[in-house]
């Protein structure tokens, strides 16, 4: 029996958004082509969804807001954050940072 390839991912990353936000748009299409070469846990949230309301009370005025974590032993470690604007190589640099400290 295989493990799935996202069991094997040590990296979660997800991103808070909004419909509209052209921030957003951007940033989403940076962490997609990242994710084309290195395969992580990826995940949008939507904050205006009433699902997501405690992330758009405390990202409301902040998003496109960025969230990278070491997940082992089905523990997820604290998040290290990117705000607004972030390039390709800095996501990259998080993710290889939670991957080395599992």
């Amino acid at each position: 029996m295989f493990a799935t390839r996202a069991l094997l991912q040590a990296a979660r990353v997800t991103l808070f958004t909004r419909a509209g936000c052209g921030l957003c748009d951007t940033a989403k299409h940076t962490v997609v082509q990242l994710n084309k070469r290195k395969p992580f846990n990826y995940e949008e949230l939507d904050i205006m969804t009433p699902a997501n309301k405690q992330w758009k009370d405390v990202y409301e005025f902040d998003v496109p807001v960025l969230h990278v974590q070491s997940v082992k032993d089905q523990q997820i470690s604290d998040p290290k954050k990117l705000f607004h604007r972030w390039t390709e190589q800095e996501v990259e640099n998080l993710v290889d940072d939670v991957e080395k400290t599992q």
